[in-house]
């Protein structure tokens, strides 16, 4: 039976024109008001409109790319390699294909809305880069968002994110595991044995597997790690400020600082430098990513190449039928450990 607009209407407790305003965005509604109409929507599988609907099965030359920060040089080089892969001819009727950069700014409800409106515009391709949101409330509803979009006809990749299981989602994983313990294992191979680590949010998916492959290195070379040795906060450089600071204070005689990504390393740079204190003499320092500012950092800064730019080419080429999903829809990327002057021996 056919969805309407009346039944949508219905469910959300509006006007049939709210929704119609909700839809075509085209007047000022209440978010809360929005917020209801979205969720009819999804929850009644509503099509815009009645010949979208009797071609459901048909995809349009739409594609979606979802990132948690354009401004962030991880998901910015990504994205720009999945749209060089997949623009060109090739759409329909042999047109443009036209990429979608979805930035959700790290809001969970950013990312279902973007999934709801491009499973409305029965997107071709929808390729989501880095790491999820763990609550397990959102992480099932994103698998029914991708279920619905895979039923549909659009193919779904997963670009530097862990495999969604059940969802026929392509899942191109990063080792963040791996290449967080031989980050840590060649510091603690130096002799580092009092190491600060600034990790990402506590809910995404790439912060708990980089500190779990830190942890590891640590236990490897039987370091206990002290409680006040991890400071959570933002993949960002003011992040890194600020949280070796607070590292600085809970313990000034830290050796090393092992940063969830580059950004945050720069951070922590700029962080010691004020404090008086010298790199790596004093405190080495260690990123991860790889990103292009790096090796001009002041010393080079030592940190796990991320092949970013060959992972969202390969995305892109999944997403538009041009190369084979990897054996079992999973394939893991490796990382490689680029040592750099941020590093050394411990002061004695």
């Amino acid at each position: 039976m056919t969805v309407t607009l009346a039944d949508v209407a219905a469910r959300a407790q509006v006007s049939p024109a709210t929704v119609s305003r909700v839809l075509n965005g085209n007047y000022p509604v209440a978010a809360s008001t929005r917020e209801r109409v979205l969720r009819a929507v999804d929850e009644l599988d509503y099509v815009l409109n009645g010949p979208a609907s009797a071609l459901a099965a048909a995809t349009s030359d739409l594609v979606g790319i979802l990132v948690n920060d354009i401004a962030d040089p991880f998901f910015g080089i990504m994205a720009s390699a999945i749209q060089a892969e997949i623009g060109g001819p090739g759409g329909r009727a042999g047109g443009e294909r036209l990429a979608v950069v979805c930035n959700t700014g790290g809001s969970p409800e950013r990312e279902l809305t973007y999934l709801t409106l491009l499973q409305r515009q029965r997107a071709a391709a929808v390729v989501l880069t880095g790491g999820a949101v763990e609550k397990a409330p959102h992480a099932a509803a994103v698998a029914t968002k991708l279920r619905k979009l895979a039923e549909a006809g659009t193919r779904v990749v997963l670009c530097g994110r862990p495999p969604s299981p059940d969802t026929q989602a392509v899942a191109l994983t990063f080792d963040n595991r791996g290449g967080a313990r031989a980050l840590t294992g060649h510091l603690t191979g130096l002799g580092h044995r009092r190491l600060g680590y600034i990790a990402g949010p506590e809910e995404r998916t790439t912060t708990r597997h980089r500190l779990e492959g830190h942890r590891a290195a640590l236990a490897a070379a039987g370091i206990e790690e002290d409680a006040g040795w991890t400071v959570y906060g933002r993949y960002d450089r003011r992040s890194g400020y600020e949280a070796t600071l607070e590292l600085l204070r809970r313990d000034p005689s830290l050796t090393a600082i092992v940063a969830a990504n580059d950004s945050v390393a720069l951070g922590a740079c700029a962080a010691l430098r004020e404090s008086g204190l010298r790199i790596p003499e004093d405190v080495s320092v260690a990123g991860f990513d790889d990103l292009p500012f790096s090796i001009d950092a002041v010393p080079a800064l030592t940190t796990v190449r991320l092949p970013l730019a060959e992972a969202g080419a390969r995305a892109g080429r999944v997403a538009m039928g041009r190369e084979e999903p990897p054996p079992g829809g999973i394939a893991s990327v490796r990382g490689e450990l680029m040592v750099r002057g941020s590093t050394g021996v411990p002061r004695s």
